[in-house]
C-alpha cells in the first residue's frame, strides 16, 4: 500500500475531507491539511479501522461492553487468563470483551501502532488489560512471580523519587513555597496567620493555642504561598518538628516586648537542624514597651542570628500582627527567599506528599492531612502510606471545599483511608489496587525486620560509625538542671575540638530530658546528653524505638571524660618510624633463579623477617623496601642481631652494591590525646 495524501484517502474511505482530518486529530496524529502526507503503514492501519467499524457495530456482544469510568472496585481485580500462545490483540481483546476496534483506536492514541493479529508481547498485553480494568495472568505463571513483580514496583517507585530531580531537570518548574510558622508560646503565630487569611482561627482555639497543625494557602501579588501553623506550646514540640521538616521556609516570630525565649531558641534549633532557611518576623510592635533594637541584639546573643541591617544575612521584619502594619513587606520577603532558593517541583507522574497530620475525622474516618511536593493528587488515586493503603475517596481543601485534584505545595485532607496513616512516612499514588496493597505488605516486612533488629545505639558505635565518613561530626542535644550548669557544659564540651573531629550542639536547654530532645537527636543523628536531669518515660520510649542514645551524668568531670575518651578512640593514631638496627652490604650475590641477594653485616641492633628497610648511599637515601627472605648462613630466620651477618633479599629492588648502608625500623601506632 502506497503512501497517500488525506484527500487521496478520504476518496477510498468515501467520506469528506474534513471529516477525516478531524477523525485523524482525534486519534492524536498531527496531520494540518488536505495535502498532507500519510505514510504507507498508516494508510494500512486506518484501512483497517475504518473498514472494520461497521463489521464491529454490527456484530456487538450481547452483554454491552465494560467502559473504563464504569469499571467498579471489585472488578479491577478481575483477571484474565491467557496462555502465551494467545497473546495476541484479537484474542485479548475477546478475552475481556472489549470490541477489538475500541482496543487498537485507544492503543493508537498512546501512540502504540498495533494490528487485529499481531502478536503481543508481554507488557504491551498487561498495559491493554489494565486500561480496561483488567489483570493479566498468564498460565504458567504462579503467585509467587506475581509476588515479585509487584516487589519490584516498590523498588522502581523509591528509585524513581530518588532520581527524580536529576533525570528531569529540565521539566521542573516553580511550586509554591511551604512556610512553617514557629515559635514561643503567646508571641502571636496564630494571630499573624489569622491576619493574613482574613480568618478568627485564634479565638476558637482552646486559650489561644493551636492545638493541632492546620496548613493554609494563600495568594499575594499573584503568587501563592503554604502555611503551615504550628502550635505554640511545649507540648507539641513534636509536631514542631514535623513541620520543619515538610518545610521550605521557616517565619520565626519574635515578641518585641518579651524577646527571644526559651522555645523561641528550640524552635529555632528545630529549623536549622532540617537546614531550612529561616525569616524573623519581629512581633508586636504596636505595644508600649516593644523594644525591635533589643530584641534584634538578642537574635545575635541568643542564636547567632545577625539581621540584614546590621550587616548579617537574616531577613528580619518588624510587625504587628493585631494591626497588619508590615505584614506586606513579610510576604514580600518569604517570596524573595522562595525565588533566591529556587524551590521546585516536577508536576508529572505520580503524587508524593508529605503528611503533617493524621487524625479521626467525624464522619469521615481516618484521614490525613497533607502537602503534595510533587506531581497532582487526584480523586479515584491508590496511595500508599507506608505500610497502609488506600484509595482516594475525597479530596477537601484548605476552605472545606471537595475538590478533583491537588497541586503542588497544596495542602489537601486526604478521605479513604482505613488505618491512621504514620506521620513519618510519606505518601505516593500507584498505578493500581494490586500494586498499593503488595507495596504496603513489603513495607510492613521491612518495619517487621527493622523493629526486630533494632537496638539502643550507644555514643561509642556512633563515633566509630562515624570514623568511617570522610566528615567527622558529633551531634549533641544538652539538657542541664539550671542554666548555670548548662553554661558550663557547654562551654566544656564545645572545648573538645580537633582537626578531624567536629562537636556541634544542636540544642541546648534547662528541663528533663524530653520526646522533643529526642526527635531531634534523631533529625539530625545525634545524641542527647543530660546532666543532673532525669529522663521523661515517653521520652525513652522514644529513644528506644527510635534507636538514640541518652546519656546522664552527675559530675561534670565524668561527662567530659567520658566524651573525650570516645573521641580519642576515633581519632587515627599517628604512626612512626622506630629505628631497630643498622647494618652495611659486604658482598652482593647473584643466585641464579632467585636474584641478587646482599651480603650483610650487622653493626647494630637487630634486622626482622617483617621490618622495612632504607638504602643509602654516600649519605643519600637509595630506596625503601621490605625483606623478602632473611637468611643466617642457610637458614630462613625471624631474626638476626649484631654482629651477625645475614643474607637478604629485598621484596622490589635489586640495584643495591657494596658498601651501601641500611636502616631497619618498624611502623609503630600511637595512641593520640585532645
Amino acid at each position: 500500500m502506497p503512501r497517500l495524501r488525506v484527500y487521496e484517502l478520504a476518496k477510498k474511505l468515501n467520506m469528506s475531507t474534513k471529516d477525516l482530518l478531524q477523525e485523524l486529530e482525534e486519534l492524536g496524529l498531527d496531520i494540518k491539511n488536505h495535502m498532507s502526507y500519510i505514510d504507507e503503514e498508516t494508510v494500512k492501519l486506518l484501512l483497517e479501522l475504518f473498514e472494520e467499524e461497521e463489521d464491529v457495530e454490527k456484530s456487538k456482544p450481547a452483554t454491552k461492553p465494560k467502559k473504563e469510568e464504569e469499571i467498579k472496585e471489585e472488578e479491577v481485580r478481575e483477571e484474565v487468563l491467557v496462555a502465551p500462545e494467545e497473546l495476541q490483540v484479537n484474542t485479548l481483546a475477546l478475552k475481556m470483551g472489549v470490541p477489538l476496534n475500541k482496543v487498537i483506536q485507544d492503543m493508537f492514541m498512546k501512540g502504540v501502532v498495533l494490528k487485529p493479529n499481531q502478536n503481543l508481547d508481554e507488557r504491551t498485553a498487561r498495559e491493554i488489560a489494565k486500561m480496561y480494568g483488567y489483570k493479566l495472568r498468564l498460565q504458567q505463571e504462579t503467585k509467587t512471580e506475581h509476588v515479585e513483580e509487584q516487589i519490584s514496583k516498590l523498588q522502581q517507585i523509591e528509585k524513581y523519587f530518588e532520581e527524580l530531580y536529576i533525570k528531569h531537570a529540565d521539566e521542573l518548574v516553580p511550586r509554591p513555597p511551604v512556610v512553617t510558622v514557629m515559635g514561643h508560646v503567646d508571641h502571636g503565630k496564630t494571630t499573624l496567620l489569622d491576619k493574613i487569611r482574613k480568618t478568627r482561627v485564634a479565638e476558637q482555639e482552646a486559650g489561644g493555642i493551636t492545638q493541632s497543625i492546620g496548613a493554609y494557602q494563600i495568594s499575594y501579588n499573584g503568587k501563592k504561598i503554604t502555611f503551615i501553623d504550628t502550635p505554640g506550646h511545649e507540648l507539641f514540640t513534636e509536631m514542631r518538628a514535623r513541620g520543619a521538616q515538610a518545610t521550605d521556609i521557616v517565619v520565626l516570630v519574635v515578641a518585641a516586648d518579651d524577646g527571644v525565649m526559651p522555645q523561641t531558641i528550640e524552635a529555632y534549633n528545630h529549623a536549622k537542624a532540617a537546614n531550612v532557611p529561616v525569616v524573623v518576623a519581629i512581633n508586636k510592635i504596636d505595644k508600649p514597651n516593644a523594644n525591635v533594637e533589643a530584641t534584634k541584639q538578642q537574635l545575635v546573643s541568643k542564636l547567632n542570628l545577625i539581621p540584614e541591617d546590621w550587616g548579617g544575612d537574616t531577613i528580619v521584619v518588624p510587625i504587628s500582627a493585631r494591626t497588619g502594619q508590615g505584614i506586606d513587606e513579610l510576604l514580600e520577603m518569604i517570596l524573595l527567599v522562595a525565588e533566591m532558593k529556587e524551590i521546585k517541583c516536577y508536576p508529572k507522574g505520580p503524587a508524593r506528599c508529605v503528611v503533617i497530620e493524621s487524625k479521626i475525622e467525624r464522619g469521615l474516618g481516618p484521614v490525613a492531612n497533607v502537602i503534595v511536593k510533587d506531581g497532582i493528587l487526584k480523586v479515584g488515586d491508590y496511595v500508599v502510606a507506608g505500610p497502609i493503603y488506600a484509595k482516594v475517596r475525597t479530596l477537601i481543601d484548605d476552605k472545606g471545599k471537595h475538590i478533583k485534584y491537588a497541586e503542588p505545595s497544596q495542602p489537601v485532607m486526604i478521605v479513604g483511608f482505613d488505618e491512621l496513616p504514620n506521620l513519618r512516612y510519606a505518601i505516593y499514588t500507584v498505578e493500581d489496587l494490586e500494586t498499593a496493597r503488595q507495596m504496603s505488605e513489603e513495607i510492613k516486612d521491612r518495619i517487621e525486620k527493622e523493629r526486630r533488629s533494632k537496638r539502643r545505639m550507644t555514643l561509642e558505635e556512633l563515633l566509630k560509625m562515624m570514623e568511617e565518613k570522610e566528615k567527622k561530626e558529633l551531634n549533641l542535644i544538652l539538657k542541664a538542671d539550671t542554666l548555670g550548669s548548662l553554661s558550663a557544659v557547654q562551654s566544656a564540651v564545645e572545648s573538645l575540638k580537633s582537626d578531624e573531629i567536629k562537636v556541634s550542639v544542636v540544642h541546648a536547654g534547662v528541663g528533663p530530658v524530653t520526646e522533643s530532645d529526642i526527635m531531634l537527636a534523631s533529625t539530625c543523628d545525634g545524641i542527647v546528653i543530660g546532666f543532673r536531669v532525669k529522663i521523661e518515660p515517653q521520652a525513652r520510649k522514644l529513644a528506644e524505638a527510635e534507636a538514640i542514645q541518652v546519656k546522664t551524668y552527675e559530675v561534670i568531670y565524668d561527662l567530659i571524660e567520658s566524651l573525650k575518651l570516645a573521641m580519642e578512640g576515633m581519632l587515627k593514631p599517628q604512626i612512626v618510624e622506630e629505628l631497630i638496627g643498622r647494618g652495611e652490604i659486604k658482598k652482593v650475590f647473584d643466585i641464579k633463579k632467585v636474584g641478587k641477594v646482599a651480603g650483610v653485616q650487622l653493626l647494630e641492633g637487630k634486622a626482622t623477617r617483617d621490618s622495612k628497610v632504607k638504602v643509602y648511599r654516600n649519605n643519600m637515601l637509595l630506596f625503601t623496601d621490605e625483606i623478602e627472605t632473611l637468611k643466617h648462613f642457610k637458614e630462613d630466620v625471624s631474626q638476626v642481631e649484631a654482629p651477625q651477618e645475614c643474607g637478604i633479599k629485598f621484596k622490589n629492588r635489586a640495584d643495591f652494591q657494596e658498601g651501601d648502608e641500611l636502616e631497619f625500623y618498624q611502623l609503630k601506632e600511637i595512641k593520640r590525646v585532645l
